[in-house]
């Protein structure tokens, strides 16, 4: 592809959006490339109040931009790759996973966070993620759960202004945009979404200077992760809206591969825990969704079916 051609990136407006394809362009832009954002609206932005799960899941957010791409509005689309479905009939695809950023849940309590210690205290915690919603009622069977929809800063206006105790938030959006000092405390016993806090860029599937332009920006690590990740949401048959969370990381060799698979209400948890070599980590996913189903996690699946 020639460098003088402008590669149309496009992006949801929103303000984490927009960072992360001004983060795509500025890669580009090193490797010589002209870009232009073009911004893109998705009914998930336009209807902040309907529950994700009855929008349809976080596909909501994608399918503006795979329109855009398919009618050429667009060459390039930057997600939140926990965002995109594993499976994607349309003649597009991944062509880069960017370096992962922090993948961690956090919550976000703007008056502390002394009311955890107290056993006998109801707290009431937001979010519009099931996968949230079912580990922190795992944890804490006592507390009241809402449910919270609307961008980062839309959802940190609502902490600030109801009476909840906090809300969860990904790490990496609030650490994105410079709003990290929200945080009051990170959740490392949660387990976070397939592919939270990585980055990936969709491009259409025959464009070939498209491609080789793009995958300059994978980063490796990342993407085995990812994938990783993804291939256990898949075979659980999960989807995005699920109460099942991946996490993949690499460490001195060795790939460190955590999931769990939760019923809504938190009181049935299947966990699956290994390590195994980078050149072994192929099929780790599958192995972990085949373990969970074998335990008795189709419950899980089950259960979202019937929601």
């Amino acid at each position: 592809m020639s460098k003088q051609n402008t590669i149309r990136i496009g992006t949801r407006d929103s303000q984490l959006a927009t960072w992360q394809a001004k983060q795509v362009a500025q890669k580009l832009k090193g490797l010589g490339y002209e870009t232009e954002l073009i911004f893109v609206k998705s009914q998930g932005d336009i209807d902040r109040t309907t529950p994700l799960t009855e929008l349809g899941g976080k596909g909501v957010f994608t399918k503006a931009l795979d329109d855009a791409q398919l009618t050429d509005e667009i060459d390039i689309a930057v997600h939140s790759f926990k965002d995109l479905p594993t499976e994607n009939p349309l003649p597009l695809k991944v062509a880069a996973i960017l370096d992962r950023a922090d993948p961690r849940d956090s919550l976000v309590a703007p008056g502390g966070t002394r009311f955890l210690d107290d056993p006998n205290y109801v707290a009431t915690i937001a979010t519009g993620s099931n996968r949230r919603r079912a580990q922190w009622l795992h944890r804490y069977p006592h507390h009241e759960v809402v449910g919270i929809r609307g961008n980062v800063n839309t959802r940190l206006e609502k902490v600030e202004k109801n009476s909840w105790d906090g809300a969860i938030f990904a790490a990496a959006g609030l650490e994105r945009i410079d709003l990290e000092h929200h945080i009051s405390e990170y959740l490392d016993w949660m387990v976070s979404a397939a592919a939270q806090g990585a980055m990936a860029v969709m491009i259409r599937e025959e464009d070939t200077e498209m491609e080789e332009v793009v995958s300059q920006l994978d980063h490796d690590e990342t993407a085995l992760c990812t994938t990783i990740e993804r291939d256990f949401l898949h075979d659980m048959e999960a989807g995005c809206s699920a109460p099942v969370g991946a996490y993949a990381f690499i460490d001195d060799g060795q790939v460190h591969f955590k999931a769990v698979a939760l019923t809504l209400d938190g009181r049935e948890q299947y966990d699956y825990e290994e390590s195994v070599s980078v050149g072994q980590a192929g099929e780790l996913g599958h192995a972990a969704a085949q373990a969970l189903l074998s335990q008795g996690a189709i419950k899980v699946i089950e259960e979202m079916k019937s929601e």
